[in-house]
Parts: structure tokens; C-alpha cells; sequence
């Protein structure tokens, strides 16, 4: 499982939202097509930063339905669009 958080650069969370389940399919992903997403990791956190976001957000809108359900691709959405719009947050995918 992969849960969703937007914190400060203190760590402070100031949003969160459930995830999605790690699957094979995410793991297999094209890294040259989807880096960002690619990038993610089931035991790992990654975080990315505001000017990161707009490439994760192109990767989301290519990627195949039914890799991350909707209601997973709704909440990164709406993470990202509260990282995009603050000033010093970052979206976190916080593995197990």
C-alpha cells in the first residue's frame, strides 16, 4: 500500500488520503515513459516538489486506466493541486 501525504518543509502533514495497492503492473512500469511514476516504490517513501508535480501530473493522464483506481487518481490530484498552489510542500507516497 502506498499512501498519500502533502507536508511542509518542516514535515508538518498538512493533508493526507489513502493510496493505492502496489501492483506488478506499477512495478513494471516504462521508466523512460512514466520516470516519476516509475520512480515509486511500495517500501519506500518518495517525495516530489512543486516543479516535479506538473511532470507527475502529465504521467497520471497517460497512464492506463485501472493501474491506480480513480478514486486513487482523484485524491493524488487533489494533493498535488494543494502542492502546486502552496508555497514549500511536497507531495509524499509513503510506502510501507
Amino acid at each position: 500500500m502506498i499512501d498519500l501525504q502533502v507536508r511542509g518543509e518542516s514535515g508538518r502533514i498538512v493533508a493526507s488520503s489513502r493510496g493505492f495497492d502496489w501492483t506488478q503492473e506499477l512495478i513494471d512500469l516504462d521508466a523512460a515513459m512514466f520516470p516519476m511514476l516509475a520512480g515509486l516504490c511500495g517500501y519506500l517513501d518518495t517525495v516530489f516538489n512543486r516543479r516535479q508535480i506538473r511532470i507527475l501530473m502529465a504521467e497520471l493522464d497517460r497512464l492506463p486506466a485501472g493501474l491506480i483506481p480513480e478514486l486513487a487518481r482523484a485524491q493524488v490530484r487533489r494533493l498535488a493541486t494543494l502542492v502546486g498552489e502552496g508555497q514549500h510542500l511536497y507531495l509524499w507516497f509513503c510506502g510501507d
